[in-house]
């Protein structure tokens, strides 16, 4: 569950922004601040996962109080929710490493595309810190996930790929190159070629398997 503390000056603003937050399956709202002072002890007490700011606060500006966060709770993400569209204001957010910038008024829906973005990215970012990314995972971190499928590497053939697809989705476990070179009467480099273009645009992902001396084994499932 993503821990989601909710930072605004108005209360009943800050009571709706709680209430689409909690209908989001996968969020829970774990407090509500109406001041820069409260934030700070909310966040050192409740340890979020992410908040949701407002820039225009009481007894501080949005901003600085967004780095004095991270002080103390360096892993935290940021959302800002705001009606400042100054540009100037804008920039300082992306600087400060927010995860999105959202500008008041806007819908439910609004929200939730945000928060589903952010669930499906960067989130699990911050669970694996041993696992390796594709190129594809960087991609969708920077919102190029939509962006069309490069072309075949040179010497690969769409029918071979396709076949390719087909071994690593019926595979009980992940499978090797060598596994899937031996199911298509191929070589094992040609196999792994394959599989490295299918775990970049993300359809497959890669599994380390560490036995003895030597590089662990790169294993390959299709992702659901």
């Amino acid at each position: 569950m993503i821990k989601v503390l909710v930072i605004d000056d108005d209360f009943m603003v800050a009571k709706v922004h709680a209430g689409f937050v909690n209908s989001e399956p996968g969020f829970t709202v774990v407090g509500v601040a109406h001041s820069a002072s409260d934030a700070l002890k909310a966040a050192a007490a409740l340890s979020p996962d992410l908040i949701l700011l407002d820039i225009h606060l009481p007894d501080m500006n949005g901003l600085d109080l967004l780095q004095r966060l991270r002080e103390v709770q360096p892993e935290l993400d940021v959302l800002v929710i705001s009606a400042a569209r100054e540009m100037e204001t804008v920039r300082r957010a992306l600087r400060g490493g927010i995860v999105h910038y959202l500008m008041k008024p806007f819908s439910r829906e609004d929200l939730r595309e945000r928060l589903e973005h952010y669930a499906k990215t960067y989130q699990p970012l911050g669970q694996a810190t041993d696992q390796e990314l594709q190129q594809a995972d960087v991609n969708r971190l920077f919102g190029l996930a939509g962006q069309q499928r490069r072309p075949l590497p040179k010497g690969c053939s769409a029918e071979t790929m396709e076949l390719v697809q087909n071994i690593v989705k019926e595979a009980a476990e992940p499978i090797s190159a060598t596994e899937t070179a031996e199911k298509l009467g191929t070589s094992r480099v040609s196999a792994r070629r394959y599989l490295e273009y299918l775990a970049e645009e993300n359809l497959a992902q890669v599994n380390l398997r560490y036995g003895g001396v030597g590089r662990p084994e790169r294993r390959y499932s299709w992702r659901t």
